[in-house]
């Protein structure tokens, strides 16, 4: 695909190798602009076009966070916990 786009005075547009791809591969399935766009602007970005996994932090609520805290500090009172994680006596934090 990169070098089908090229570089320098012979770079090509992202039509022409919209066109060019499909020319030299019929059997798969044809690109469109914006993918040839999204691959050429991660490059740039990153320096390689291999798939990047995405980091998804788990959505955990507020009940499970305390149970949590209490599982690795067990002996640890409620208030001197709240106190650590900035909660307030209202549950709001500081």
């Amino acid at each position: 695909m990169l070098m089908m786009i090229g570089y320098g005075d012979r770079a090509r547009t992202q039509c022409e190798v919209v066109r060019l791809f499909r020319e030299t591969h019929p059997g798969l399935p044809p690109l469109n602009q914006g993918t040839i766009s999204k691959i050429e602007a991660q490059y740039r970005e990153m320096g390689h076009v291999r798939k990047v996994p995405s980091k998804r932090q788990a959505v955990v609520d507020d009940d499970t966070k305390l149970n949590l805290l209490l599982e690795e500090n067990p002996i640890t009172p409620a208030r001197q916990l709240a106190r650590d994680k900035g909660i307030r006596s209202n549950g709001k934090k500081e």
